[in-house]
């Protein structure tokens, strides 16, 4: 098939990209090498599509196709797309990418180097000649132009754009998928074998995938509840959300049971608003009762698809001393990595403990079969850091017990509004002052027994002072206001000098204190009305423990901004690198963990004033690392974007 037949074929509708193709995530470097391949005549691989007559398909860009004959675009959308920009000069109406990836191509008559467009280099400079503009007109529309240049070569030059135009009548070897034995499940298996080297497309996909077949706006519906849980704190996949609505209708957790259930679209739709309904029943629950009001300290989602399906079943909403045992098992879930293992076989079992009559006891056993005894130890804590699974319990004894702010006396489970209200993570032994009288920046600084929350206003007062030097001020302001924190009350203990054993006693009372509290849970004896935190009203997220300063944070946010302005993703703030097999983990200030070109480019962090065992830590796990704004822009309009530099 000719190239300008492809680009005819798509402006019909007749040649279109399935709803399962990735977006557009090519870089200018990548669209030049195109054109020299094209230009030189070098091979430039074939084209894969499925020749369908299914009655409808949803496919990017456009409507449902009416009945009938079409060709999905399978592989070779990133070169169909650079083609059909750099010839009509604007982006087919499917593509979900950068458009600068591909306009403004100008070709060299005298060197035959394909560039794009810069100013200084081209403006003025008769060799330089915009591709999409000879490709819209031909190659005489230039020739007052190549006159200009050298008549002794104007022959030679004419010759090399009339090259170009012709590239138009290039032919691409196009392979065909035809036949009523293509189903989509097979379709989807050609599309991974030849597509080895991209993103793969998980069961999640595939099934969501068929489901767009028959209801066209299902990914944007989806889409909509994961943005509007992105709004209050909560970062959600649309493999999870679709997990939860087949848990509802199926009892499991593979995607593929929809199908094998043969689930129609309506039961589909019916199936999402409950999700959505019981989602936010249980952000609400788990915030109210246990504090755990962002992403961060939420635990594994996948402890929600079995909670969802226990509400469902409930004939009106249970009372709280039920809820709390629901909360126990949850609290236990997480705390002992219940998810850890195979997801799916996992959160079939749960589901299946939810029919039983009794389902929080049985949720609670298969717990307890998997890891004895549920009772939290002192030296649970040890080693413990921010990215590790008691973080969450710290900061929900924080949320439900009282704690106070040290300086202002408000406790911290109440809604705090304003900048300087703002909950922030401490360091209660400030972990420059640690690292320099020798502790250990990781094991030691970043100890959870060294953390606790202030509101902003007194975490500016404190700075980098030690212990020693402001806990008895503040317990005389505020009297008691160290116990709600588990401060061990022995001064001798905030000296610097013997902080292993302040961490020791601390891990000690927090232990106490979860243990406490989980036991009302599981006996229901917490009064109803214990805090009022809601899933969706709060402004109490605290700042990552890797950023230590108001500057550091804005210089970051500034970073998110740029990226978000080049239509990049952000971004994850205070992203949890887990080492030593899921026991530990340090925190990596901005981090793109799946690549900026999620799948197709490295991954990459920016880390602002970090020690270098963080660097050497991120980089020894694959992370290219930034130190500053400037270096990772650098690097983002070199490899990703293709500018020039």
């Amino acid at each position: 098939m000719k190239i300008s037949t492809i680009l005819d074929r798509i402006d019909m509708g007749s040649l279109v990209l399935p709803q399962f193709q990735r977006g557009y995530v090519w870089k200018r470097a990548d669209v030049a090498d195109l054109m020299r391949s094209l230009y030189r005549d070098y091979p430039v691989g074939t084209l894969l599509v499925w020749e369908t007559a299914a009655t409808q398909q949803t496919v990017k860009g456009a409507q449902p196709l009416p009945a009938g004959v079409h060709e999905l675009l399978l592989d070779g959308q990133q070169r169909v797309t650079s083609l059909y920009g750099i010839v009509n000069g604007k982006a087919p109406s499917f593509c979900l990418g950068d458009s600068k990836a591909f306009l403004n191509l100008y070709f060299n008559v005298e060197s035959e180097e394909f560039e794009f467009y810069g100013p200084v280099k081209m403006r003025d400079d008769p060799r330089w000649i915009s591709v999409t503009e000879l490709m819209q007109h031909d190659e005489w529309h230039f020739e007052s132009t190549v006159a200009e240049l050298s008549s002794d070569l104007r022959s030679e030059y004419m010759k090399r754009l009339s090259r170009i135009c012709k590239l138009k009548d290039r032919v691409f070897q196009v392979e065909k998928v035809t036949g009523k034995a293509m189903t989509m499940d097979k379709v989807v298996d050609i599309f991974n074998k030849v597509n080895s080297g991209g993103t793969k497309l998980s069961k999640g996909d595939l099934a969501l995938a068929k489901i767009c077949a028959d209801w066209p706006q299902a990914r944007d519906e989806m889409q909509m509840r994961l943005d509007k849980w992105q709004g209050f704190g909560y970062r959600f996949s649309l493999d999870w959300l679709l997990r939860c609505v087949n848990a509802l209708l199926t009892g499991h957790a593979d995607p593929a049971e929809l199908d094998r259930q043969n689930v129609k679209v309506a039961q589909i739709q019916e199936g999402l608003a409950r999700a959505e309904k019981y989602i936010d029943q249980a952000l609400n629950l788990i915030a109210s009762r246990l504090g755990l009001d962002y992403h961060q300290v939420l635990g594994s989602p996948n402890a929600l698809p079995a909670t969802i399906c226990y509400l469902d079943k409930q004939q009106s909403w249970p009372d709280h001393a039920t809820t709390d045992r629901l909360l126990y098992w949850y609290i236990h879930a997480m705390l002992w990595g219940r998810y850890s293992g195979p997801v799916e076989t996992v959160i079939r079992q749960d589901i299946l403990a939810v029919e039983n009559d009794d389902a929080i006891s049985a949720l609670i056993l298969l717990l307890r079969q998997q890891r004895g005894n549920l009772r939290v130890e002192p030296q649970d804590f040890a080693g413990a850091t921010r990215g590790s699974r008691f973080f969450p319990l710290l900061y929900m004894l924080t949320r439900i017990h009282g704690t106070r702010d040290l300086d202002s006396g408000l406790e911290l489970r109440q809604h705090l509004l304003g900048g300087a209200m703002q909950l922030e993570l401490h360091h209660i032994f400030p972990k420059a002052r640690l690292t320099r009288y020798g502790y250990h920046w990781r094991n030691d600084a970043n100890a959870l027994g060294n953390f606790t929350f202030l509101t902003k206003q007194t975490n500016l007062q404190i700075s980098a002072g030690l212990p020693n030097d402001y806990f008895s001020r503040y317990e005389a302001k505020q009297p008691g206001v160290l116990a709600s924190h588990w401060i061990p009350p022995d001064p001798e203990l905030w000296k610097i000098e013997n902080y292993r054993d302040f961490l020791a006693a601390r891990r000690v009372l927090l232990a106490e204190a979860a243990n406490k509290f989980l036991h009302q849970l599981l006996l229901g004896t917490i009064p109803e009305s214990q805090s009022d935190i809601s899933a969706f009203d709060h402004d109490t997220q605290p700042r990552p423990a890797s950023i230590a300063s108001d500057e550091e944070e804005a210089a970051l946010i500034h970073a998110m901004d740029w990226m978000h302005g080049q239509q990049l993703p952000a971004g994850e703030l205070g992203y949890e690198l887990r080492i030593e097999a899921d026991k530990e983990s340090v925190i990596l200030d901005l981090a793109w963990p799946r690549g900026i070109q999620q799948g197709l480019s490295e991954k990459v962090a920016l880390l602002i004033d970090e020690d270098d065992e963080t660097l050497k830590t991120a980089s020894g796990h694959g992370f290219t690392c930034f130190t500053s704004f400037s270096q990772l822009q650098a690097y983002v309009q070199r490899d990703i974007l293709g500018e020039p530099a």
